[in-house]
This record gives structure tokens, sequence and C-alpha cells, in this order.
């Protein structure tokens, strides 16, 4: 069967910070997630996006919480993609989140028409794993392309970021082995990534022009300067540092295309803080 863009549709869910996937592809479907500020639930996007969200999370008596949509969510957005005889999911890690298997539970009933995807990341990578999956759609693919292309996106895809305080992390219990860095992080920015759907710590340094210098040393020394590299930039509340970013793609690789610039949602901003930074990239040959 090949695959295009008429016939199979992508879902993702709302920590891949796409918001607009519907607006720009007919053929997606973003599913949110939700957040909490005590008894009140927000769907992630849809009832409450990023201006408000970091608003309220600064006069906050208590840190907001999240949860996953239910397979009913899920249910929902395959109904409404009925038309479609295919349908890939792409969902945050399931390590780092229940979404994953509210995905595979709705899809259940489905057989081979809907496959789920556990990218094993989050943000903006997710949403670049469906833009190379867009790719292929518009062409021409077909299923055995699509599984080739994730194994390869799993191993190749690189992110890392940095965050104002791992206090977020650490509350909402997605810290993972960067509990080594916790403590007094004054003036100390982590480098982070995400390995096997789990934060990873790399290194600290200190301030945000070494943490920049560092995400510029990583990004020259494993890519080269070639017009299939795509780059994604992700931040909560720094837009300064997105520009620094682009300037730093746009020095360093000139032939890089910034496909992604968006800001962290309010259930990943919920876990991350305000002042988190991700960057992403992949050569998508």
């Amino acid at each position: 069967m090949t695959l295009d863009g008429a016939n199979t549709a992508i879902v993702v869910d709302s920590t891949a910070d796409f918001p607009e996937a519907q607006d720009r592809f007919s053929n997606w479907r973003m599913v949110p997630l939700y957040v909490h500020f005590g008894d009140e639930s927000r769907k992630d996007y849809v009832e409450i996006g990023p201006e408000e969200f970091y608003a309220r999370l600064r006069t906050a008596p208590e840190l907001p919480t999240t949860s996953q949509p239910t397979p009913g969510d899920f249910a929902a957005a395959y109904d409404d993609l009925a038309a479609y005889e295919r349908i890939y999911v792409l969902t945050i890690a399931a390590n780092l989140s229940g979404t994953n298997q509210s995905a595979l539970v709705a899809a259940a009933e489905h057989g081979e028409r809907v496959r789920v995807v556990d990218t094993e990341t989050a943000s903006a990578a997710v949403a670049m794993l469906g833009l190379a999956i867009q790719r292929r759609l518009d062409g021409g693919t077909t299923d055995d392309e699509i599984e080739a292309l994730v194994a390869r996106y799993k191993r190749d895809a690189r992110l890392l970021f940095t965050v104002d305080t791992l206090e977020f992390l650490q509350r909402g219990g997605r810290i993972g082995r960067a509990a080594a860095f916790a403590g007094n992080l004054l003036h100390i920015k982590p480098i982070l990534t995400i390995g096997a759907g789990e934060v990873v710590p790399i290194k600290r340094v200190r301030g945000n022009q070494k943490a920049v210098q560092e995400f510029r040393r990583s990004f020259e020394e494993a890519t080269e300067d070639v017009p299939t590299l795509r780059v994604g930039i992700a931040a909560a509340e720094a837009p300064g540092r997105v520009e620094t970013l682009r300037a730093l793609v746009a020095d360093v690789r000139p032939q890089a295309q910034v496909e992604l610039a968006t800001t962290l949602g309010p259930v990943v901003g919920t876990h991350a803080g305000p002042g988190t930074v991700g960057f992403f990239w992949f050569d998508d040959t």
C-alpha cells in the first residue's frame, strides 16, 4: 500500500508543542493533555495557552499538575479521521507519561489501521518526527519506509535542553537520572537530554552564555552543513534565547533549516518550568 497525505493521517499529543498542526496539515490532529490548577482542569493549548499559563504560574499558590488524555480522547481523534486508511500516532515518551498507553488502548479496536509510536522523546522532537513523516507522505511512501525512518530518528535525532531550576522536574516526578544534579543550582545551568524516555544529565555549566556555548559545541560536533539538517527550538518565557539559537544555527550550519520554533506549552511547562530552552536537530537524509 502506498501511503500519502490523502490516505494517511498523523496524530500528535499536545506535548509536541505544535498547536498549529491541524491548521498546517489537514491530515493531522492534536490530542490535548490536561493541566490542573487545584480542582480546575483545562485542556492543553485548547482551553489554556502558554501566555495565560505562565501568567497564572507566577501567582499560583501551588504548582499545577497534569494528566494524560483518556482513551476516549484518542478514540475521538481516530473517529474524526475515519476517511484515512492509516493513522500514525506519535506520543511523548511512555516513560514520561501515560499518554502512550491511552493511545494504545484506543487503537486496539482499529487493528493495523492505527499505529502508535512511542517517540521516546518530547516537545518539538515529536513534532519534528511528524514533519519528517509528512515529507515522505507528500512524495508517497510505505509502512516499511516510515518504520525505518522512526527507528533512525530514535537513534540519530538529538535533543539538548537546559532549565532555570530542577524544581519543576523534581516535583513532577520527571527528573530521572538528572536527580544527580539536584541541589543548589545558583548560576549553574544543567545541560540535559532525554534518552530512552528518561531525563538524562550531560553536564553542568555556569550561566546562560556557557549553556549556549555547550549547545554550539555539541551541534557543531554532531552535524554537517547540509540542507537536509532540520532544527527545532522550544522555550518557556525565554524569547531572547530562541533568537540566540536561531543565530547560532545560521552561523554554524547556514544550510540547515529551523523548521520549528515554538513555545513550551502548559503541560510541558508544568514539568520543565519558565526559562527552559530546548534545542533539537535531525539530518533527514
